[in-house]
């Protein structure tokens, strides 16, 4: 098991780590009454008001894409292909789960949006053969 610094003990407490990691965390806390007590610690020194600059960084998510920029990633648009290699790393290798809930409501938004798009292209075209075919109709009933 590795050593959980501070960072790592803040990260858990803002749900900002990865189920396993949270999982690994939480079982070398129940083991070790040392990492119990440096979560006591970060708790009363926020409750006083105190914040690291990396903690800052890190309740702002200054380092996450935006939901811009993460729709661009998905429609792989986005505008360079460095910015491309970050929002992949920040996903894939960070694990941001915020950000990976925002890009699966994007995916299920454009699932949705293409399914009502579909739908829509169905009644044009059954209102299409309908019209073209109406004044068929009255011709073969006279």
């Amino acid at each position: 098991m590795r050593t959980l610094t501070n960072a790592d003990l803040e990260a858990y407490l803002n749900e900002e780590l990865a189920v396993e990691e949270a999982s690994l965390v939480e079982e070398q806390i129940r083991d070790q009454p040392e990492l119990k007590a440096k979560l006591l610690e970060i708790l009363s020194r926020r409750d006083a008001g105190v914040h690291s600059l990396g903690e800052i960084w890190r309740r702002h998510r200054i380092t996450c894409p935006t939901r811009s920029q993460l729709q661009q990633y998905l429609l792989g648009v986005i505008a360079s292909e460095e910015e491309a290699t970050y929002v992949t790393f920040h996903l894939e290798q960070i694990g941001c789960r915020i950000c990976a809930a925002n890009l699966a409501d994007l995916i299920k938004a454009s699932e949705e949006s293409d399914q009502k798009a579909e739908q829509e292209n169905q009644s044009t075209r059954r209102r299409k053969y309908f019209q073209s075919s109406v004044g068929r109709l009255r011709k073969e009933e006279a």
